[in-house]
């Protein structure tokens, strides 16, 4: 069962205040970025990625590419100013029929089985995302005053990879871009269709690197995965 998957990298990455590219930063001497490429590069259910780069990382892309022998990288485009728009210009690329998955760059510790579960799910039910439930207690504020506490049995923490048909989810790009809406992640774009969106588990590995803290906790996550 195969699959293309639209990558977009072409975020600043403020948060991080490195300056330049989080993406392009370095884990045990190998970038962000090529951590999660390689992921996919290694599926063989993974037929095609497309990234989305800015026009300034796109020679260090390349350099990446040669170096790590990364093959399955058969479309750059330009991102946009939002993420939204990156994916979108991912999606106008891929023109055969096929389950997509958008994948955050910054998320080099998706698992195999994890990602194939997205899969079956997507081709079955259309839509399907990757979340684990939230672990801490969740209080509703207003004005720095607690409201009332919500119940987390019904909360999920969403990440990616999040899957779609391509038809689906080209659909829900273009309605999002007729009615200028801009969503949270592509789901919602999927969702404000009326569509249903099915929850795979996930694990808590699965982080989104995005501040200097994180590069700590991926280098953790790293040398567990080595021994």
């Amino acid at each position: 069962m195969g699959y293309t998957v639209v990558i977009p990298a072409a975020g600043i990455g403020k948060r991080m205040g490195a300056g330049k590219n989080k993406l392009l930063l370095s884990i045990n001497e190998i970038p962000v970025l090529v951590h999660t490429l390689k992921v996919f590069e290694q599926d063989d259910w993974c037929q095609s990625i497309v990234l989305a780069v800015n026009d300034a990382d796109r020679k260090d892309i390349h350099t990446f590419i040669s170096r790590y022998s990364l093959k399955k990288i058969k479309t750059m485009v330009k991102g946009g100013k939002e993420r939204q728009h990156s994916v979108y210009a991912g999606l106008q690329s891929i023109q055969e029929e096929t389950i997509v998955l958008i994948h955050d760059g910054a998320r080099p510790f998706i698992k195999q089985s994890h990602i194939h579960q997205l899969v079956e799910a997507a081709k079955a039910h259309g839509a399907a995302i990757l979340a684990v439930p939230v672990k801490d207690t969740v209080k509703k504020v207003e004005n720095g005053y607690v409201q009332g506490t919500i119940n987390r049995d019904t909360l999920w923490s969403i990440q990616t990879p999040q899957a779609f048909s391509l038809a689906l989810i080209k659909h829900a790009h273009i309605m999002a871009e007729q009615d200028q809406f801009i969503g949270t992640d592509d789901a919602s774009l999927v969702e404000r269709l009326g569509e249903k969106v099915i929850i795979v588990e996930g694990d808590y590995d699965n982080i989104k690197i995005t501040t200097k803290e994180d590069l700590y906790f991926a280098q953790a996550i790293l040398s567990k995965e080595m021994r």
